[in-house]
């Protein structure tokens, strides 16, 4: 098992920034990518950004060169940079830590249990 504690989410203005943390504890060792997720009222969970344990990282095409995802495999833990904040990405933040076998399938998927972050004037 694996546990994932969010933490940084928060009311910003927009244009802000915000960064978000994820802590993860467990067997990390039967996980290759960690990332993040988010879900918006009336709207499905997306993909925002992925990092693999060998540094490569994936985002969301409408967060590209504003959010950077970074991590830790020392500490564990893997952080979403977030600048220029819109009122769009108001969203449930939520940490994911899985294995990924190839490019379709996945096991030893994880969530946390997500952190608010509203972006409003």
């Amino acid at each position: 098992q694996v546990q994932l504690v969010e933490s940084g989410g928060g009311l910003v203005q927009p244009g802000g920034s915000l960064r978000l943390s994820c802590a993860a504890s467990g067997s990390i060792f039967n996980t290759n990518v960690m990332g993040w997720y988010r879900q918006a009222p009336g709207k499905q969970r997306e993909l925002v950004a992925t990092i693999t344990s060998g540094g490569t990282t994936n985002y969301l095409d409408s967060v590209k060169g504003r959010f950077t995802i970074s991590s830790d495999n020392a500490k564990n833990t893997v952080a979403l940079q977030m600048n220029s904040l819109k009122p769009e990405d108001t969203a449930v933040y939520y940490c994911n830590a899985r294995r990924v076998l190839s490019i379709t399938t996945y096991d030893n998927n994880y969530w946390g249990q997500g952190t608010q972050v509203t972006v409003s004037s």
